[in-house]
């Protein structure tokens, strides 16, 4: 059902809109998403946590909701924005309307608003805490309350929101050959699990919290480090965890925020972006062969302060804004990476960064 909207940002700009979903103020950090198509695999990132999605797109909704292409078993997701929302969904997998998703999850979102207008604050003046709300029951004096009680991203820790809390084997690899993954779940995707298992990976999951020991208990042949939302900086168990980690002479690999938790383990600085990257059409240099890649990204934060280092070597950049994108240990078989291989959405031509980490358990 139709309700009137407010967007409200912690700059004191305000849009009126239409309103879907449940009705209830949902505050975080507002984003943009480039990303055409997509919207379920988007809104079910766990990495979203805290934040409330803008989509580029006009059109949002239409193919409706269905039970497979989830990437965790709930909206993270503080609030959706959209120009155009569609009532009634057409696509042959369809299980639901969006709205109807929305409803289920509690979420929030607010459509006819100008949204080119408001990409343009936010790529012009950075991402800003804001707060959806539905103006008959709400106040502006009420959501600008819980914006200030939100604060900033800077020093958020979202993972026991999105993580496990005890470990579980994700199912019997799909190969001859096995090898055994240690998992640790920041907010793990699951078309990575899907991936990791496909390519013969005999994947436990783990909780934020495992420690060193916990996985050398395991005897793992390789070590991933997931995905997932809000601040690394603050991070500093998981960030004491992965330096033991090291010790253990077993590949590792990192995407996004495990890329970064990587990163601080080696003693690199992290920063935050003006406005992030959000989107299914990077384009990104892989530095060591020369090749251009298009990736799917979700992330605000960035690696720096590799280039005075003699052990470790950038092995990737944004071709937008020349960012790091990832890095690798000289010596040892140490690597991440800051965009999203395994797309969902997106193009899967960056799914070979996962060959490579079987290759190294193998070798």
């Amino acid at each position: 059902m139709k309700f009137a909207a407010k967007l409200l940002l912690e700059n004191g700009i305000s849009f009126e809109g239409i309103g879907f979903g449940f009705k209830k103020i949902g505050v975080g950090e507002v984003v943009f998403n480039t990303a055409i198509t997509g919207y379920q695999e988007i809104l079910t990132d766990p990495s979203y946590d805290g934040q409330i999605i803008t989509f580029t797109y006009p059109h949002i909704g239409n193919t409706g909701i269905n039970f497979e292409d989830n990437e965790s078993k709930k909206i993270s997701a503080r609030g959706l924005i959209v120009k155009n929302f569609c009532d009634f969904p057409s696509n042959y997998r369809s299980k639901m309307s969006l709205e109807k998703f929305l409803l289920e999850q509690k979420v929030i979102c607010i459509s006819d608003i100008d949204t080119r207008h408001l990409t343009r604050i936010l790529r012009d003046e950075g991402c800003k805490i804001g707060a959806i709300y539905p103006s008959k029951y709400f106040t502006d004096e009420e959501a600008d309350s819980e914006i200030k009680k939100f604060g900033s991203m800077d020093g958020k820790n979202f993972i026991e929101n999105v993580a496990v809390s005890k470990s579980y084997a994700y199912g019997a690899p799909e190969t001859k050959k096995k090898f055994k993954i240690a998992a640790v779940d920041f907010g793990i995707k699951e078309n990575i699990l899907r991936i990791l298992k496909q390519m013969g990976g005999d994947v436990t999951v783990m909780p934020p919290t495992t420690t060193a020991e916990e996985i050398a208990a395991l005897k793992p042949d390789g070590i991933f480090l997931s995905n997932g939302p809000g601040d690394p900086k603050v991070l500093t168990k998981a960030v004491y965890e992965v330096k033991q980690m090291m010790k253990l002479e077993v590949p590792i690999f990192g995407i996004c925020l495990g890329h970064q938790i990587m990163s601080l383990a080696y003693g690199l600085k992290i920063e935050k972006m003006t406005f992030g990257h959000h989107g299914a059409n990077h384009p990104v240099h892989d530095l060591k062969n020369n090749l251009v890649f298009i990736t799917s990204q979700n992330h605000n934060f960035a690696v720096a302060g590799v280039d005075d280092r003699e052990d470790i070597a950038i092995t990737h950049k944004s071709l937008f804004d020349g960012s790091i994108q990832g890095i690798e240990h000289n010596e040892k078989p140490f690597y991440s990476i800051q965009c999203h291989p395994e797309a969902s959405p997106g193009p899967k031509e960056f799914e070979v960064l996962f060959e490579r980490f079987f290759e190294d358990m193998n070798a």
